[in-house]
């Protein structure tokens, strides 16, 4: 199998800047050397980042009937 020389994209140091104005350095392909990415969404406040407020819903009785079929497994 042939090796391409450009199959790789270009991995270079950009600046990540976060919405509470600190910022870092990273490797990544986005844009070119020396680009800042800023980000909209901090990740060390979003729920998606530290687990957040985890709550079940229980619509139409599903938790329940499930609860029910699978409480003597475990």
């Amino acid at each position: 199998m042939k090796k391409a020389a450009d199959c790789h994209p270009d991995y270079h140091p950009i600046r990540v800047q976060l919405p509470n104005g600190s910022d870092f350095i990273t490797y990544s392909t986005y844009g070119k050397e020396g680009d800042t990415l800023a980000l909209d969404i901090d990740p060390s406040t979003h729920p998606a980042w530290t687990g957040g407020d985890q709550k079940l819903m229980d619509r139409g009785g599903r938790l329940s009937k499930f609860k029910k079929k699978f409480e003597g497994m475990f």
